[in-house]
C-alpha cells in the first residue's frame, strides 16, 4: 500500500512488460489459453534499471539520425538557393584575391616568375628564350640587392635632409620676421611667421589625429573590398556551383584562358606531354588568348616530343575539356599557318553553338555588282569574317552528302557571277529540278535533265571550251599578255570571262557512252584555263572515280566539302591527305550543320570553314529570291555578253499585265498562286513576273479594278472578271482615240 500511495502521489508511468507465461502462478485453462497476467507500477528508478543501456542507446542514435538527416536537407536547400549562392560567391572572392595579391608580391619579391618561364622554355627546346630569361633574372636580382642597399643608407641620408630642410625653413622664417620687424618698425613681428607655420604643423597634426581612427576602422574594410574585386576579376579560383548564372544570350559555356587551355592540356593522353607537365614545364602563350570574332584565338608553345599533330589528332579529347563541340575547337601548326615559330600550335575555339548560326543575308540580294576577278560572295568563317570564292584563274569542286547545302554553294557563286556584267554563264544540270530555272534568263546555256542529248550537249561544250581554251592562248601571244585580265576583257569581247557549271556532274562521268571522253576533256581543259579566263565548276554526292576523276580533282584551287561519311570521301573532295592533315569534313554534324562546308583556296589558311550564304528557294511555292537578282543583273549585263543562248544584246520589252493574263487564263476560275507560273512560262525573261506571287499578284489586280474572291480561305481569279477590264480598257481606249 505504500508502494502504491508513493507511485500515485508521483504519477509514475505505467509500462507493459514482456511476459513468459511458464514464469506465471496458476494453471492454464482448459483452452490451453495462459491465466491472468500480474502487473505493478514502476517508479521512474525501477524504469531506468528495468530498460537495458544497448535500447537507450538505440533510441538516442534514431534521434541523432533523424537531427543529421534533417541538417543534411535544411543545408541542401540553403546551397541550392540563389541568395546563399550569391553571399558564397563574394564571400568566396576574397580569399580568391589573396591568393593572387600574395602571388602577385612574391613574384615581384622573387625570382621565382623567371624561373618558370626558363623551365618553360627549357621544356619547348628555346634555349634562345632561356638565355633571354636568365639575363632578366639577373637584372632583377640586381636590382634587388640595391634596393636593399639603399634601405641601409637612406635613413642616414634621410635624417641629415630632413636636418638640413628644417634648419633652411626656419632661418627663411626667421629672416622674413626681421624683414617684416624692420618694415614696420616692430621687433615682436620677429617671430609671427615662425609661431604662423607652427599653427598650420598644429593644425595639420589635428586633422590627421581627428582622421586617423576612421581611417583605421575602414582599412580592414577597404582591404576586403579590394581582394574581393581582385578575386572577382581573377573569377578561375572560384567552383563551378558558386559560379554566376550567365546572362540571356550570352556563352554560357567556359571562357577560354590560359589556364583553362593548360587544364585541358593535362588531360590529353600524350605520354610526353604530361611527363612535361609533371617535369614542371608550362606553355608559353603569345598572344595570350583573346576574342577573334566569334571566338578565343591564341598561339602557345609545346615541349619537346610534342607535336602540333599530336595535339590535332586528340582534337576531340581537347574539344571536350574546353566544354566545346569537336567542330568548335581548330588547333593547328602554327609555324604552317604563319601565325607562330616552329613547334607551336595555333588554337582557335569558337562560342559554343557559334557554328551553328544561320549566315547574314546574301550582301548582293537587293543592290551591288560583282567582279569575277576578284572573286564573288560565298559565306561567312566562324568568327564572322566574309569569305569570297576566286573564280577566274581557278575551277571549283563542291561535294557532300544529300541535302547538305551543295546546291546551294553553287547557286551563290553562279548568282554572283551573274552579277558580273562581263561573265559569260553555262548551265548544265544533270537532274529534273529547277535549281538555276530562275538563272535562266541570264545563262548563256541552260541544259538540264538526266537524258543522253542533255549529256551529249554537256560533252560538247566542253569541247568548245578546250578548244576556246587554245583559241585564246594564241590571242593573248597576239595582244603581247600573259593572261586575260579585266582590262583586256573590257578592251576585247572575244576574251570575256567563262563560267561553266555541270550539276550532279557523276550523271555525265558516269554515262556509258560519254563519261570516259567528258573526264578526259575536263581534265585537259583545267590544265590549260586558268590564264584564259574559263572557270569550270563541278558538284557532286560522290567522290569515286565514277563520279569525278581524281585527276580532275587534284587541278582544282576551290574545293568545297559538305558532310560525308568516311575519310575516303574526305579527301575525294578535299584532295588526298587532307583527313590527315586534319581538314576534317566527317566531322560535321549532318543536319545540323547543313550548309556549311570546308573549302580550301579561298585564303592563306589551309582551310577555312565557311558558312554559304543562303539564297532562299521555295519549292512549293517556286518562289526563288534568286530571281529579283537575275532581273537586276539583266539590266546591268554588258551588251557583249551572250545571255538565253543569243550572242545578240537583250532587248528589254514592255508587257501589259492584263493582256498577259487574258493569254495565259482559260475559262475556268483558278487561284492566284498558280497564277504566276503561268507568266513566267509566257514571259520568261520578264523581270517583274520573275519573283511574282500570289498575294502580290492580287493587290496589282485591286490597283487595276479586277476583282477577285476568297473562297475557303484561298484568292481566285475568275476569267471572265478580268477580261470585263480588259474590255472596259478597249472601249476607253477607243474613247480616247475619237
Amino acid at each position: 500500500m505504500d508502494d502504491a500511495n508513493d507511485t500515485g502521489t508521483t504519477g509514475a508511468t505505467v509500462v507493459r512488460l514482456p511476459v513468459n507465461k511458464h514464469d506465471q502462478p496458476g494453471d492454464s485453462d482448459q483452452s490451453g489459453e495462459a491465466g491472468a497476467v500480474s502487473g505493478r507500477v514502476l517508479t521512474a528508478a525501477e524504469y531506468a534499471r528495468m530498460f537495458s543501456q544497448r535500447e537507450q542507446a538505440f533510441a538516442r542514435w534514431r534521434g541523432y539520425r533523424d537531427d543529421a538527416v534533417w541538417l543534411a536537407r535544411t543545408l541542401r536547400r540553403l546551397a541550392a538557393d540563389d541568395r546563399t549562392k550569391f553571399v558564397a560567391r563574394n564571400a568566396w572572392y576574397v580569399p580568391v584575391g589573396a591568393g593572387v595579391v600574395v602571388r602577385r608580391v612574391w613574384e615581384a619579391k622573387t625570382n621565382s616568375r623567371y624561373e618558370r618561364m626558363m623551365r618553360a622554355a627549357e621544356a619547348a627546346g628555346d634555349f634562345e628564350a632561356v638565355a633571354d630569361w636568365e639575363q632578366r633574372a639577373e637584372q632583377a636580382r640586381q636590382r634587388r640587392h640595391q634596393r636593399v642597399m639603399d634601405w641601409i643608407t637612406n635613413p642616414v641620408q634621410f635624417a641629415k635632409t630632413a636636418a638640413v630642410s628644417v634648419g633652411t625653413s626656419v632661418g627663411a622664417l626667421l629672416g622674413l620676421g626681421v624683414a617684416m620687424a624692420v618694415s614696420e618698425h616692430d621687433a615682436s613681428q620677429v617671430g609671427d611667421p615662425l609661431m604662423a607655420a607652427a599653427a598650420v604643423v598644429h593644425g595639420a597634426a589635428l586633422a590627421v589625429e581627428a582622421t586617423w581612427e576612421p581611417a583605421v576602422a575602414a582599412a580592414p574594410w577597404l582591404t576586403v573590398a579590394w581582394l574581393w574585386n581582385e578575386g572577382r576579376r581573377r573569377g578561375t579560383g572560384v567552383p563551378g556551383w558558386l559560379a554566376a548564372p550567365a546572362e540571356e544570350g550570352a556563352d554560357t559555356h567556359m571562357v577560354v584562358t590560359a589556364d583553362t587551355i593548360v587544364l585541358a592540356l593535362q588531360h590529353l593522353k600524350i605520354p610526353e606531354l604530361k611527363k612535361a607537365f609533371k617535369d614542371g614545364w608550362v606553355p608559353t602563350f603569345d598572344p595570350q588568348p583573346v576574342r577573334d570574332g566569334r571566338g578565343y584565338h591564341t598561339v602557345f608553345t609545346l615541349p619537346l616530343g610534342v607535336t602540333a599533330e599530336m595535339v590535332a589528332d586528340l582534337r576531340a579529347v581537347l574539344a571536350r575539356n574546353l566544354h566545346r563541340a569537336e567542330i568548335e575547337v581548330w588547333p593547328a601548326d602554327a609555324d604552317k599557318t604563319g601565325t607562330g615559330k616552329a613547334g607551336s600550335v595555333d588554337l582557335w575555339v569558337a562560342d559554343a553553338g557559334a557554328i551553328s548560326r544561320n549566315a547574314p543575308e546574301y550582301p548582293l540580294l537587293h543592290e551591288g555588282t560583282a567582279d569575277v576577278f576578284t572573286g564573288v560572295p560565298a559565306g561567312v568563317s566562324p568568327r564572322g569574317d566574309a569569305i569570297t570564292v576566286p573564280v577566274v584563274a581557278n575551277n571549283f569542286v563542291g561535294g557532300g552528302q544529300m541535302g547538305q547545302g551543295k546546291s546551294n554553294a553553287c547557286r551563290v557563286v553562279m548568282l554572283g557571277a551573274a552579277l558580273d556584267p562581263l561573265a559569260q554563264l553555262d548551265v548544265f544540270v544533270f537532274a529534273n529540278n529547277g535549281d538555276f530555272d530562275s538563272y535562266a534568263p541570264r545563262l548563256a546555256r541552260y541544259r538540264k535533265g538526266v537524258d543522253d542529248e542533255t549529256a551529249a550537249a554537256a560533252l560538247a561544250r566542253l569541247h568548245e571550251l578546250y578548244a576556246e581554251v587554245g583559241r585564246r592562248e594564241n590571242r593573248l601571244a597576239e595582244l603581247g599578255a600573259k593572261k586575260v585580265t579585266r582590262g583586256l576583257a573590257e578592251q576585247h569581247r572575244d576574251l570575256r570571262p567563262i563560267v561553266a557549271l555541270f550539276s550532279e556532274c557523276h550523271e555525265l562521268f558516269s554515262h556509258r557512252d560519254f563519261g570516259e571522253q567528258a573526264a578526259e576533256v575536263a581534265t585537259k581543259t583545267a590544265k590549260r584555263a586558268r590564264k584564259a579566263a574559263i572557270t569550270l565548276m563541278f558538284d557532286t554526292q560522290s567522290s569515286r572515280k565514277e563520279a569525278i576523276p581524281p585527276k580532275l580533282v587534284e587541278l582544282v584551287s576551290v574545293n568545297a566539302c559538305f558532310y560525308v561519311k568516311t575519310w575516303r570521301s574526305n579527301d575525294g573532295f578535299l584532295g588526298d591527305g587532307s583527313f590527315a592533315a586534319g581538314i576534317r569534313a566527317t566531322e560535321l554534324r549532318p543536319g545540323r550543320d547543313r550548309g556549311t562546308s570546308l573549302i580550301t583556296g579561298v585564303s592563306d589558311a589551309p582551310f577555312e570553314l565557311l558558312r554559304w550564304y543562303f539564297v532562299e528557294v521555295d519549292d512549293d511555292t517556286g518562289y526563288d529570291a534568286a530571281a529579283d537578282v537575275i532581273a537586276r543583273a539583266m539590266a546591268q549585263v554588258d551588251p557583249a555578253t551572250p545571255v538565253e543562248a543569243t550572242t545578240d544584246p537583250v532587248k528589254v520589252e514592255n508587257r501589259d499585265l492584263l493582256d498577259d493574263l487574258d493569254e495565259v487564263l482559260g475559262t475556268e476560275r483558278v487561284r492566284l498562286a498558280d497564277v504566276p507560273a503561268l507568266l513566267r512560262d509566257l514571259a520568261p525573261a520578264w523581270g517583274p513576273y520573275l519573283a511574282l506571287t500570289g498575294a502580290q499578284l492580287r493587290e496589282r489586280l485591286t490597283e487595276l479594278g479586277v476583282k477577285t474572291t476568297n473562297k475557303g480561305n484561298v484568292p481566285r481569279l475568275d476569267p471572265a472578271d478580268l477580261r470585263r477590264v480588259v474590255a472596259e480598257k478597249a472601249t476607253a481606249d477607243l474613247d480616247d482615240d475619237e
